[in-house]
């Protein structure tokens, strides 16, 4: 585990281990969500990149018909 320190502008580095790991470049964004006390960081992909990522599920029978209209 890392430790990070908070700047006096608020800002922290990731570490070049995670940053390398996970794939992170300058200037990349990243969603910040709260949950609790912790805070997640979330790489912002490219939506081009997952295209075609469900081709072929089927979606049928995923719930029954009450579930579906109340």
């Amino acid at each position: 585990m890392e430790t990070v320190k908070v700047s006096p502008k608020f800002q922290v580095v990731i570490p070049k281990g995670i940053r390398k790991s996970m794939g992170i470049k300058s200037g990349e964004r990243l969603v910040v969500i709260e949950k609790g006390r912790s805070i997640h960081l979330i790489p912002v992909g490219d939506i081009r990149k997952v295209r075609g990522m469900a081709k072929g599920t089927d979606n049928k029978n995923l719930r029954d018909e009450s579930e579906r209209f109340g």
